[in-house]
């Protein structure tokens, strides 16, 4: 597995442990040890590590990747060549069975390098010749999640700087992350398949929803709402790169990623049913996201 030390990998990684699997999980920095876990010393750029953590295993999932990096080449690396890696290892290791996580992103690979990036890494992992599988998850919340939490933070407040007007889907990280230990379990039906899961909310959710969700769950009876427009996001992800240049969070890339109105999983792509379905509430689900948050001084 790689990624496990990340928010997804991590909520994976302890389900599939939970589930008596044993995972060899890549690892760039020395880890604590774990029952039902071996950690391997190393990173994407480095094949002789991945051959290692690939080495006797019946499944390689790929859960690692960037999201926000400075340039073309190294969203590039990150995702697509990373990608072409682990393929490699697998390979090498004689793994058939290839879970490889990616994003709604992907439908849209002239939005940004993002998207670009992550659609060439599917396009090398349809034609690896593995048994694969691909799951594009869509926002993603819960425990120890850093993306969304100044949105939380706003809430709090009673306010929300929003995109401007579209619609999204969600998905709590442990629901994802069953998915995921389902479909290494799945030798059959999700071969080939691209899912999109989420919380089981048909539709989506418009952006002010899903922040007055956020509100009801820091206890707040009403968040105050603001769509900030396109032309404003834009000048903002100039302006940030301008003054914090590689550390810039908000990026001309990501800036045309976040008014994209259009961020809600494909109902023909969901699960199966018989394979997986959304277990929490979303509202509970946000509740125990912030119960975290405040456990741990986040929030």
């Amino acid at each position: 597995m790689t990624g496990a030390t990340g928010f997804v990998g991590g909520a994976t990684m302890r389900q599939a442990v939970e589930q008596g699997w044993h995972v060899r999980a890549l690892t760039r920095r020395p880890q604590p040890e774990r029952a039902g876990v071996t950690w391997i010393a190393g990173a994407l750029d480095k094949p002789d590590s991945l051959a290692e953590m690939a080495a006797g295993s019946d499944v390689v999932m790929h859960i690692a990747g960037v999201v926000n990096v400075p340039t073309r080449a190294a969203f590039e690396a990150g995702n697509a060549t990373a990608t072409r890696q682990v393929i490699d290892a697998a390979r090498g290791a004689s793994v058939t069975r290839f879970i490889h996580v990616s994003s709604l992103a992907a439908r849209e690979p002239g939005l940004s390098n993002y998207g670009w990036s992550k659609e060439r890494a599917e396009i090398i992992v349809r034609d690896s010749g593995l048994d694969w599988t691909i799951v594009r998850p869509p926002a993603v919340f819960g425990p120890g999640d850093t993306e969304m939490l100044d949105l939380f933070r706003m809430a709090r407040r009673g306010i929300a700087l929003l995109p401007p007007t579209g619609r999204m889907s969600a998905i709590y990280v442990d629901d994802l992350a069953r998915l995921l230990v389902a479909l290494a379990a799945d030798r059959d039906a999700s071969i080939g398949a691209v899912y999109e899961p989420d919380d089981g909310k048909p539709t989506g959710w418009s952006h002010r929803s899903f922040a007055r969700a956020i509100g009801r769950a820091v206890g707040r009876s009403h968040v105050s709402t603001l769509a900030i427009p396109r032309s404003v996001l834009k000048a903002g992800g100039q302006i940030d790169k301008l003054v914090r240049r590689g550390r810039a969070k908000l990026t001309p890339d990501r800036a045309r990623y976040i008014a994209h109105p259009d961020w809600v999983a494909t109902a023909g792509a969901h699960p199966p049913a018989d394979l997986w379905r959304p277990e929490r509430e979303t509202d509970d689900a946000l509740a125990e996201t912030v119960r975290w948050y405040r456990r741990e001084g986040w929030l």
